[in-house]
């Protein structure tokens, strides 16, 4: 909502613009008066809205028009005056007033209009029937409001309706002419029904009613009062109540009753509750809160975080099967303006038989996100509703900033929960099947996979010391000569050969030599395509000679021809180097150091569903 409200005073002399002023502040009528008010302000504690407004007279006699236009610039309302008792002043608001205005004003900002019919007083007839027409003819014009500066009648009603009209706008949310709320507003409360709608089952319960009044009023309704309201949408419209709960015919039909009957801030309160600017936008401030992230930090979801997407994917995993298929996701994210996942995310985390992104794929995809782009979780988190259902100040409060990575180095432990493992290798070494298979994929699977959905992302849960962790592969693409830093910030490096190609070992030498040889990031040799015969590398010296002279951990052989899904070893042995790049390598070499590590994992994954499928039976 605006910080502050600025209003303009215009119309034909005497017909009491100062008077108006001059009678709000001092409660009674003033015996002189001058050509021209002084601008005042009156502070936001004794405003009905609590926003301060500044009153801004104008005089003909005073002031020249370039300085009524720059007044006219910088009001946010405009209040017409005229005098009921003279039909020359009430035919100059549309013959001068109005036109002079819009010429002055953006055309897509127009401001809003306030008639104002002083003196009533003096005349026993109302102006109403002279002033209808012209409020049906200029959608700009608010309301109008008769009042009398000598009795003091309206007047503190008249400086409420023009706060009013710029804090609670009808022009953005309603359609005089067709009686009906305008697009752009019914999209708004379209998505608050659906965020609302905590059980996704298209209506809004007593629970859910009462937490969406006790989030955008901070009080909750009574049962008497909550059947009230139901019994109205009831009596309009025939399918507004279904199975006693508010349906979104009938949530919007009461948005569109608070409207014609003048209670538009009730509408206004429930939309900037939920994120909206004036224009009916979601705010920027909203979707984007501010989060600091030192270097070398990384960023994380947090526990609370977690919990709410689990709610999310169960609200729209309809058939229970852990899994959500095209229509489930795209109800997902009905409430988002745009797609945000495409046809790669698929490549990019776990899927079921069919394609569709599992439970486990789709909190892994949110890992991702956090992790590369934050500020794109805060957004999508902003579109979900995580800081409303969640009652939270923002979406940052589901973030977690790492520490310092060196602090981890120097403490040799860290708390962190993702890693990344950067992937280098020649063209066809099987970096791609290296990604893949940490999915779960063979080859055969991987052969099926589209080129313009192929993904350079694989992220998935391993387990170590019985901790659960996530590992996110990154494959990078091949040019030696134009590694940006991004391609070398990683926790361990991955670098994959083809035993079958004598040449491809060169590259992964070239690369360690290059940029890692005297980093402190670990590394670790992949003997891709095992299952083919391997032939000599020619290069100065054998792999395992290599990685003997640099203190590497022998090459690790790996294939993803396989009948059944590939061997996910070799990722649990990443994941424990990316967490402790302190070991020795004499650890590294030792057999029961990786089963120490790896132990519990099958079964920390096994659990892990099953605890999922006993929180789908209970809820």
């Amino acid at each position: 909502m605006r910080k502050d409200v600025r209003i303009l005073l215009v119309g034909e002399p005497k017909v009491g613009k100062t008077s108006l002023i001059m009678s709000l502040v001092s409660e009674e009528f003033p015996t002189v008066v001058p050509y021209r008010a002084e601008e005042i302000t009156i502070p936001a504690d004794v405003t009905p809205e609590r926003v301060p407004t500044h009153i801004v007279d104008y005089s003909e006699a005073e002031q020249t028009d370039e300085q009524l236009f720059q007044e006219i610039s910088k009001a946010n309302v405009i209040c017409i005056v005229y005098s009921v008792n003279n039909k020359k002043s009430i035919e100059k608001v549309t013959s001068h007033w109005i036109p002079l205005i819009t010429e002055n004003t953006d055309k897509d900002s127009r401001v809003p209009l306030i008639l104002v019919g002083n003196k009533s007083d003096l005349v026993e007839h109302s102006s109403m029937e002279t002033i209808l027409p012209i409020m049906n003819q200029y959608t700009e014009i608010e309301t109008c409001v008769e009042c009398s500066a000598k009795n003091l009648k309206n007047i503190s009603e008249l400086f409420y309706y023009a706060q009013k009209a710029v804090l609670h706008p009808t022009g953005p949310l309603y359609c005089p002419e067709k009686k009906d709320m305008k697009p752009l507003c019914v999209k708004a409360l379209t998505r608050i029904f659906k965020v609302s709608d905590l059980d996704n089952d298209g209506i809004l319960n007593d629970n859910e009613l009462n937490f969406f009044q006790r989030t955008c009023f901070n009080t909750p309704l009574e049962p008497q009062a909550l059947e009230d309201v139901k019994n109205v949408v009831r009596k309009n419209m025939m399918d507004g109540v279904n199975d006693n709960g508010l349906t979104l015919k009938g949530f919007l039909f009461l948005h569109t009753l608070f409207i014609q009957r003048g209670r538009h801030e009730t509408t206004w309160t429930v939309l900037r509750r939920f994120g909206y600017d004036d224009d009916l936008e979601l705010n920027q401030d909203y979707l984007f809160p501010p989060l600091k992230i030192p270097p070398d930090c990384t960023t994380e979801l947090n526990h609370n975080a977690y919990l709410f997407l689990q709610s999310v994917f169960d609200k729209h995993d309809k058939d229970r099967d852990c899994a959500l298929s095209p229509d489930e996701l795209k109800d997902l994210f009905d409430v988002f303006p745009y797609m945000p996942w495409g046809a790669d995310v698929n490549s990019t985390v776990s899927t079921n038989d069919q394609g569709w992104i599992t439970y486990q794929g789709y909190l892994s995809q949110w890992t991702l996100t956090t992790y590369l782009d934050v500020q794109r979780c805060l957004e999508y988190l902003g579109y979900l509703g995580y800081s409303i259902i969640a009652e939270q100040e923002s979406q940052a409060a589901g973030i977690t900033v790492t520490r310092d990575k060196k602090i981890d180095l120097q403490k040799k432990q860290t708390q962190r929960s993702v890693f990344r493992c950067n992937v280098f290798g020649e063209i066809g070494s099987g970096k791609t099947g290296f990604l893949q298979a940490f999915l779960g994929r063979n080859l055969m699977w991987q052969q099926m996979i589209k080129e313009e959905h192929r993904s350079y992302y694989a992220i998935s849960t391993t387990y170590v010391y019985g901790q659960e962790k996530y590992l996110l592969l990154h494959e990078v693409f091949p040019d030696f000569d134009y590694l940006s830093d991004a391609d070398l910030a990683c926790d361990i490096v991955c670098l994959v050969y083809d035993i079958s190609n004598p040449y491809s070992f060169e590259y992964c030498a070239k690369v360690f030599k290059q940029y890692f040889m005297d980093s402190k990031t670990p590394c670790m040799m992949i003997a891709a395509k095992s299952d083919l015969p391997e032939v000599k590398q020619m290069y100065g010296c054998s792999p395992l000679e290599f990685c003997r002279r640099h203190k590497m951990p022998p090459p690790q052989s790996f294939t993803c021809n396989t009948a059944a899904e590939p061997d996910r070893e070799i990722y649990t042995k990443l994941t424990t180097m990316a967490m402790y790049p302190h070991i020795s390598q004499a650890d590294l070499k030792s057999s029961t150091f990786w089963l120490r590590a790896s132990v519990g994992a099958t079964v920390f994954a096994v659990l892990g569903f099953a605890v999922y499928r006993v929180l789908l039976k209970t809820r």
